[in-house]
């Protein structure tokens, strides 16, 4: 049975929910928006190969949120403190939380003993913009702030199921706005290429097959950066893999072990 418990690391409260498994232990880093409740059906796989511990990233789900730094630092040494907490896990990381693992292995080379890159945003500086649009984040925060249903959600979501839409307008008012804002901003003005050639951690890359994150010249490009990098893709799956294609996402990671 899942069981969500608090951690103080890092100088703030974090909440984390646990999935028992008897694997290794893994730190699972949500995305931009993704409280760690709305990962449960995700993490609940994932327990057959791995522990699971997944995240409420600062400012979102029950971790502490206010006046806080809400960079890509900032997150990055969040990680670090909880993986030092947890023993070297392996740590996965979609979008803004592979980000953040890439960041914190590169801060702290030995804090992770491997790391799972679900379709890291790729912009930075110089580079092409994130191709979601700020307005959609702002709108379905400020609609759920004002409380929302499932149906509410369904222009932001379409492909998603009613009960993924009911947990999403259930959470979502929990991902406060300016942390949001601060982490989209820094999808343009952090450069994370900078950071892969210094990882030595063990490393594979997952890509959303259909989803215009990572395109091939960005795969040839983080393949020379990072030449050991594994790299996997989940044909037509979009940015939300697991949501669009769970075996497949699954089929991904589960094999995934450490160096």
């Amino acid at each position: 049975m899942p069981l969500g418990y608090n951690v103080h690391a890092n100088g703030i409260r974090h909440h984390l929910i646990h999935h028992p498994g008897h694997g290794p232990t893994l730190l699972l880093i949500p995305g931009i928006t993704s409280p760690a409740v709305t990962w449960g059906f995700v993490a609940e796989r994932l327990s057959a190969a791995f522990d699971v511990h997944v995240l409420d990233v600062r400012g979102r789900g029950l971790s502490q949120a206010g006046d806080l730094d809400y960079s890509l630092d900032a997150m990055a040494d969040d990680a670090i403190a909880l993986a030092a907490g947890l023993g070297r896990p392996i740590v996965l990381g979609h979008s803004m939380g592979a980000r953040t693992a890439i960041r914190a292995a590169r801060r702290a080379p030995d804090a992770a003993s491997g790391l799972i890159l679900v379709d890291p945003p790729v912009s930075g500086p110089g580079r092409r913009a994130y191709p979601s649009p700020w307005s959609w984040y702002e709108e379905s925060i400020r609609l759920a702030q004002a409380g929302c249903s499932a149906e509410d959600m369904k222009p932001f979501c379409p492909t998603w199921t009613e009960a993924q839409r009911a947990l999403r307008a259930e959470w979502l008012h929990t991902c406060q706005l300016d942390a949001v804002a601060t982490t989209y901003a820094g999808f343009h003005t952090d450069d994370i290429h900078q950071d892969l050639p210094h990882l030595a951690t063990p490393a594979r890359l997952v890509v959303a097959g259909g989803a215009p994150v990572i395109q091939d010249e960005d795969v040839a490009e983080i393949r020379r950066l990072a030449p050991a990098m594994e790299v996997r893709v989940v044909p037509g799956a979009g940015h939300m893999i697991p949501w669009d294609d769970l075996e497949g996402f699954l089929a991904a990671v589960m094999d995934f072990r450490a160096g």
